[in-house]
């Protein structure tokens, strides 16, 4: 088997089919032999990733994950074909006003990704959004 592969998937925009992208996630975790929580965070970060892409990215093709497995860390790709956005628009939504308004309770995603994932990155123009997340393997002690 080779050192360090690469799993890609190509999913179509069908509901839940984000769960097909966290089964195959789950199954690269226990692989590596990750940690029950890293691989719950993996897994939460992956969804929110998906979803965005699903519904923001306005595609109405496919969106492809590669999972990069290295010795040190997963390297998880999300790859849309939209129609991109403005990295510099992005605002993090304030949790004070956010609860107890009426204000739809959106807009956590990405804040949510950053906080489970130990990196995270992104590109953006008019062809497309590439969402990168990285999580370090923990150092045996």
């Amino acid at each position: 088997m080779k050192k360090n592969p690469t799993v890609e998937l190509k999913l179509p925009i069908i509901k839940d089919m984000e769960l097909v992208a966290t089964h195959t996630s789950d199954v690269i975790s226990k692989h590596m032999q990750l940690s029950e929580d890293d691989t719950a965070e993996i897994s939460m970060a992956l969804i929110e990733a998906c979803i965005n892409a699903f519904e923001h990215s306005e595609t109405k093709e496919e969106i492809y994950i590669h999972f990069i497995i290295n010795d040190d860390n997963l390297t998880i790709k999300v790859i849309d074909k939209g129609k991109g956005f403005d990295a510099s628009s992005i605002k993090l939504p304030n949790i004070d006003e956010k609860v107890g308004s009426s204000e739809r309770k959106r807009g956590w995603g990405l804040m949510l990704m950053q906080e489970l994932m130990d990196k995270v990155h992104f590109e953006s123009d008019d062809s497309g959004t590439t969402l990168t997340m990285t999580k370090n393997k923990e150092k045996d002690e």
